[in-house]
């Protein structure tokens, strides 16, 4: 089974409040399921990440097989395709994250994208950090 995903991460200060979304497709671009997760101090960077955690440990929960992921960090994308080295050690806790969670899948493959075709990931960032800092 093939689900495509769509993740944003942002923080609100870069470090500050911060939120992580993922968009989960199948392969024929049927939704799947929708998740966010409110992450406390953030930087963007960080946030993004977490982001693509919260989308793989979802598709992993479902069965996936094979992940398409679509980010609009190119950071992270060139850090996950090994194009760019991980400096920050924050960061690279995070890689390593997101590396063992790759193992459990036959294929995954990392894409960025402009953050215009990432709406729906962002706007499940905002949504979380609004509702975190209304309360």
């Amino acid at each position: 089974m093939k689900f495509i995903i769509y993740s944003d991460g942002g923080a609100r200060g870069n470090p500050g409040p911060g939120g992580a979304g993922a968009v989960i497709y199948d392969k024929k671009m049927n939704l799947i399921k929708k998740t966010s997760r409110f992450l406390g101090s953030s930087t963007n960077n960080q946030a993004e990440y977490e982001a693509l955690i919260l989308g793989l440990e979802k598709a992993k929960s479902l069965s996936a097989k094979k992940v398409d992921c679509y980010l609009d960090s190119q950071l992270v994308v060139e850090q996950l395709n090994r194009r760019f080295k991980v400096k920050n050690p924050k960061l690279g806790k995070l890689f390593l994250k997101v590396w063992n969670l790759s193992q459990f899948f036959e294929n995954i493959n990392f894409y960025h994208i402009p953050r215009e075709k990432n709406k729906e990931a962002d706007s499940l960032v905002n949504e979380v950090i609004d509702r975190h800092l209304k309360t």
